[in-house]
């Protein structure tokens, strides 16, 4: 890999950390430029390695939200254990389930997401704790720790985005409260698929650890941000990150 393809790659790794903390989607930004930067590069290394950098940038963000704000430890807690085994095994199946088997479901479900908020403008903004009734608070872990991260182990663009609106959506969380229980979960995703890749031998462990150092710098700096600007905010970077997604995934689905 040349000089000035590492650079922008470690950019990306920076920007990556920035929106995976603040709403999710950083895999949007970092796992094609990996592939870019290095184009012959197997994709289960590209995702092991992705995996690497984003485990940091999720660590350091959760860690973040941790220290600032109160975090719903039973919800996140059980999702975050949960999406340990549950991504691992969607990065065992990783090789098996071709991309394009899953892509037009998670369009249509990002379409939703986007028409979900735009006409819910309230949604996120502020809490709404009678939502945390207890048979709610199943569903999502259930989903944030099961489906999702099973997703997230597979491939995974947008995790953090659907976790964030489980959250939000199903319990009731704000934008920062949901982002901050989104990032514990993530980085149990990120765990679990790490470890798997790993143990096969599909992680680029140099370039890995250079890209998680820029993915921590853009994680601390954009949990930070979120934190002080509000759900405001954090709704708004949330539908530009679906609408790029959107975008992404219909040019891979129709164009490329």
């Amino acid at each position: 890999m040349d000089h000035g393809a590492l650079v922008g790659l470690l950019v990306a790794a920076a920007a990556a950390g920035w929106v995976d903390a603040v709403v999710g989607g950083g895999g949007l930004l970092l796992l094609p430029a990996l592939l870019i930067a290095a184009p012959g590069l197997a994709l289960p290394v590209a995702l092991g390695t992705n995996k690497f950098a984003a485990i940091a940038g999720t660590a350091t963000a959760a860690v973040t939200y941790a220290r600032r704000t109160k975090i719903d430890w039973w919800l996140a807690g059980p999702a975050g254990v949960l999406a340990v085994v549950t991504a691992g095994v969607g990065a065992l199946l990783a090789g098996v389930v071709p991309a394009g088997a899953y892509r037009p479901v998670v369009l249509a479900v990002l379409v939703g997401v986007a028409l979900f908020v735009t006409l819910r403008p309230r949604l996120g903004v502020v809490a709404e704790p009678g939502k945390r009734t207890r048979g709610r608070v199943v569903v999502a872990v259930a989903v944030a720790g099961g489906l999702i991260a099973l997703y997230d182990g597979l491939i995974g663009p947008g995790t953090g985005t659907f976790l964030v609106l489980t959250f939000t959506a199903v319990v009731g969380a704000d934008f920062v409260h949901g982002s901050a229980m989104a990032k514990l979960v993530n980085a149990g995703t990120n765990l679990g698929a790490l470890l798997v890749f790993g143990s096969a031998g599909q992680v680029w462990w140099s370039l890995g650890a250079a890209m998680a150092v820029c993915n921590v710098v853009g994680a601390a700096l954009g949990a930070r941000m979120a934190l002080r600007r509000g759900s405001g905010f954090v709704r708004l970077v949330l539908l530009v990150v679906v609408l790029a997604l959107v975008a992404k995934l219909g040019f891979d689905q129709w164009v490329a």
